[in-house]
């Protein structure tokens, strides 16, 4: 079995969320993406009014050197963005396939073809169809032209984009006007498992990937704890934090609701698969009857938060039975070395109870936050709205609290694991101490004599000791020695479990007897046993009459 730190196996794509830049993360924050130390230059640019001018367009406070400190664009996909469209109907609140400019629910949109890029602006610009409550586009691969035309469109605040694109989680709600509507944001990472590996399961320990610029020849304890790391168990399977990335644009003429997936290659959720998902919510009565009660479109982002209850529910179940494994190597293995990964696991525990924590005040987020659009419908409407807000909110504010309970209980059962390494551990301490005071058992008497020979006292030290008086005293005070510690002893190798006093103190008696058993014959020894048990037998009958 392999145990500590070495280079992880995992793919470089889950190997890509940064420590987050949370100052960074909402647009309350008045220096968004600026280095305070360098006097920031606000002259007048000239700016493309057109989508090609998106942020300053829309947001003049966003100069050149913020984007590019926010590496809004740099990050962006250069070849194709693919878009997935979804339809909830006004009038039933049924989930339909769009059919965007009569080529079905999904579009490319090429990086480099203008024609391709005009083809979607006209999309976007087009007049809704009358019977849509909310328009869902699911966005893979994000380019830099459809990132400008979708901020350009729907006015979104630069910061969901920025966010998404480094890995910040946040919410926050803008351009709120009454009777009108609002914007409203959610970035959330959420823990995952990557599907089974085809390649056969190890026996080794899960290890901690390295982090960038630390040589894999280091000892583990000089190499640091990567939290935002994956976590690969033995049986293949892997767990890595994911994205969501949501933008809402709640309004009386439209809603359209905006999911974006900055990095929908190889193992992340990507924007075709939450895509399908999303249309089997259509086919469950539970939620087509909510659709159909209330006009509220916060609802369509209620159940892409169900997608993230269910990646951490899976996630927990599967370090329940890894740390059970764990659990069994401590006790069979008696290795320190395992507290090790125990650590980092624990280490990555804790950072999974700050991702739980948003995903509650998310959740918190969006029930307190009303849809200002609402207030234009009857009394009666915005009240059973509310009411089934407050309902399902509750359905999610409560499966967070099993998770978080959970993530709880398997963070005690790795302490427990680590204090039971350390006990065994010290225990062997013990037993090895044990052992040297046996050893000075040996020493102590022949020091003692030897001290009480060299005394100058004439009744002892007469000039008439010899080596073999010597030799004789130590002898004699040895295995007095060794008589008294082994008659204290309550429970050893030579007395049984409850001996009397008066039984340890015969124990030579008891070892002789053994010793001579070994050497009688099978027969003899059986006979003596049947002697001992029936006068025993006779004896307690006797004390019966």
């Amino acid at each position: 079995m392999q145990v500590g730190t070495k280079k992880s196996n995992a793919p470089s794509s889950l190997r890509v969320v940064p420590d987050p830049i949370c100052r960074h993360a909402a647009p309350s924050g008045p220096w968004p993406w600026m280095n305070l130390d360098v006097d920031s230059d606000m002259t007048n640019i000239p700016v493309d009014q057109s989508w090609r001018g998106y942020p300053q367009n829309q947001f003049k406070n966003w100069t050149p050197n913020q984007i590019e400190q926010s590496q809004m664009f740099n990050k962006c996909s250069r070849e194709t963005s693919t878009i997935y469209w979804i339809d909830v109907r006004e009038s039933d609140g049924k989930f339909v396939k769009s059919n965007i400019g009569g080529m079905g629910d999904t579009t490319a949109v090429s990086a480099q073809s203008t024609q391709n890029q005009a083809i979607f602006w006209n999309f976007l610009e087009g007049i809704r169809p009358g019977d849509i409550r909310v328009r869902s586009l699911f966005v893979d691969d994000l380019t830099e032209p459809v990132l400008r035309m979708l901020g350009t469109k729907y006015k979104i605040e630069p910061f969901f984009f920025t966010s998404a694109i480094n890995w910040i989680p946040c919410r926050y709600q803008e351009a709120p006007h009454h009777r009108e509507g609002d914007h409203i944001t959610i970035i959330l990472p959420f823990l995952r498992p990557r599907q089974k590996s085809k390649s056969p399961p190890t026996n080794s320990l899960p290890i901690d990937p390295e982090p960038w610029g630390f040589s894999s020849d280091l000892p583990p304890a000089y190499i640091p704890i990567d939290i935002q790391a994956p976590v690969s168990t033995s049986d293949g399977r892997m767990l890595f934090i994911d994205l969501l990335a949501i933008h809402m644009v709640r309004n009386v003429e439209g809603n359209t609701i905006i999911s974006y997936h900055p990095e929908s290659t190889g193992d992340r959720t990507s924007a075709k698969h939450l895509h399908s998902l999303i249309q089997l919510v259509g086919e469950s009565v539970y939620w087509q009857e909510i659709f159909k009660a209330s006009k509220d479109p916060t609802f369509f982002f209620l159940v892409i938060l169900w997608y993230a209850i269910y990646a951490w529910d899976e996630s927990l179940d599967l370090l329940y039975h890894y740390i059970g494994k764990l659990e069994l190597q401590v006790l069979h293995l008696d290795n320190i070395s395992l507290t090790h990964d125990l650590h980092v696991l624990q280490a990555r525990l804790l950072h999974y109870q700050s991702l739980i924590h948003g995903f509650e005040v998310s959740v918190t987020f969006i029930e307190t936050t009303l849809n200002p659009a609402m207030e234009s419908f009857t009394v009666e409407d915005r009240k059973v709205s509310d009411e089934l807000m407050k309902r399902e909110c509750k359905n999610l504010l409560g499966e967070i609290d099993r998770l978080e309970r959970r993530r709880e209980m398997l963070s005690k059962r790795l302490k427990n694991a680590m204090d039971l390494a350390f006990a065994i551990v010290d225990t062997e301490d013990s037993r090895r101490i044990q052992r040297f005071s046996y050893l000075t058992m040996v020493f102590l008497p022949a020091s003692f004599i030897a001290s009480i020979f060299t005394m100058n006292v004439k009744e002892i030290n007469s000039g008439t000791q010899t080596l073999a008086h010597y030799a004789v005293a130590t002898a004699l005070l040895t295995l007095l020695t060794t008589y008294v510690i082994i008659m204290l002893q309550q429970r050893g190798w030579v007395h049984k479990r409850e001996a009397t006093l008066l039984q340890r103190a015969l124990w030579p008696v008891h070892l002789l007897w053994r010793l001579v058993r070994c050497r009688l014959p099978p027969q003899l020894t059986q006979s003596i046993s049947n002697w001992r048990q029936r006068t025993s037998k006779e004896g307690g009958e006797s004390r019966t009459v």
